[in-house]
C-alpha cells in the first residue's frame, strides 16, 4: 500500500518509516502508528506519523493493517 496517501494509514497499523536523521541513508524503522501528523490527504515524501514509541517519520511502507 502507498504511504503517501493519508486514507491508507490508521492508528494501530504496523508501518516502516524513515526518520529525519535517516533520510540520507534511507534506513527504515518499523513500528505501530500512534498518531497521524500530516493533515493533507497526500504528501509526495510520505505521510508523517508518530509511532507508539514516540519516534516521528514519514511512512514508506505499510506492513500490516492490524
Amino acid at each position: 500500500m502507498d504511504g503517501r496517501t493519508r486514507a491508507n494509514i490508521a492508528p494501530g497499523m504496523e508501518v516502516r518509516i524513515v526518520l529525519k536523521r535517516d533520510q540520507q541513508t534511507g534506513k527504515l524503522t518499523q513500528g505501530v502508528v500512534k498518531e497521524i501528523l500530516t493533515h493533507s490527504p497526500t504528501h509526495p515524501h510520505g505521510i508523517k506519523v508518530r509511532l507508539q514509541d514516540g519516534q516521528v517519520g514519514r511512512v514508506k511502507e505499510i506492513v500490516s493493517k492490524t
